[in-house]
């Protein structure tokens, strides 16, 4: 007989495979174990991202939206840096 934490676990694979997100930042993952990998990379690679680019370089990208790495903005594309 299977324990309540088996079932729950199964329950919840069951939904992952049927693309719902039962871990949070999970999206995409067809098990319980690849939504969890899934949202524990994309916390690090937020976290690496925001040490590279410190604090204040982690806020202006979230502003300017992803376009304070040194890209060049799209053409037609105005980026109001006046704000902050």
């Amino acid at each position: 007989m299977a324990t309540r934490s088996q079932q729950k676990k199964e329950e919840m694979d069951e939904k992952a495979r049927q693309g719902e997100t039962v871990v949070p930042g999970g999206t995409g993952g067809k098990s319980v174990e690849a939504q969890q990998h899934l949202a524990e990379g994309r916390s690090k690679g937020g976290q690496t991202r925001k040490e590279q680019l410190g604090t204040e370089g982690y806020k202006e990208m979230g502003r300017k939206g992803g376009r304070a790495t040194g890209e060049k903005p799209d053409e037609g594309l105005d980026v109001d840096e006046s704000t902050g």
